[in-house]
């Protein structure tokens, strides 16, 4: 999507187009990239494994309706690859599952509408990793969720067919993954 020229973009920020325009996407810190991509890794193994499509991590691009979005996750199914593979830009559609972990300054009602937008495009599942409360919400659709703790797995047999992951490893701090 074409920017306006007169737009001065810091080349040290990531930017969504958001209504043809550039929003910056709020950089999370240390326990936002550490959820990310302990997930990433848990959630990669399982969908190479089983040769289901690809995980994609907060530097993929996908189109959403007329916006640009970046998930923090995202998985796409081998069974919407184009034949010539991966792009080398953005996806040109949405992802089947897109992943968000909230961040520190994120604001409830562009969380909200960012689902929607993402249901909208044809995401079939999001989830909503919030590192504060240590839950995952999965959103099913706008309107029917299923909220888990530290005790729940996370698991989903419509993506992921047997993958399943302990929600608390995904909270943990790396000094704590080895006691």
């Amino acid at each position: 999507m074409a920017l306006t020229a007169d737009i001065a973009l810091n080349p040290d920020k990531e930017y969504e187009i958001v209504a043809g325009q550039p929003e910056e996407k709020d950089m999370g810190g240390a326990r936002h990239g550490g959820v990310g991509v302990r997930l990433i890794v848990r959630l990669a193994s399982y969908v190479e494994a089983h040769q289901l499509g690809g995980v994609y991590g907060p530097d993929t691009t996908f189109q959403i309706g007329a916006n640009e979005r970046i998930p923090d996750v995202a998985f796409v199914s081998t069974a919407r690859f184009p034949v010539e593979g991966e792009p080398e830009g953005l996806w040109p559609f949405a992802p089947d599952l897109a992943v968000e972990i909230i961040s520190p300054n994120d604001l409830y009602e562009k969380v909200i509408s960012k689902i929607e937008e993402y249901f909208a495009a044809g995401v079939r599942q999001v989830w909503l990793l919030s590192p504060e409360h240590k839950t995952v919400t999965i959103y099913h659709t706008p309107t029917q969720t299923t909220i888990l703790t530290e005790a729940d797995d996370l698991m989903n047999e419509a993506l992921f067919p047997g993958f399943h992951c302990q929600i608390v490893e995904l909270f943990r701090s790396p000094s704590r993954l080895c006691a």
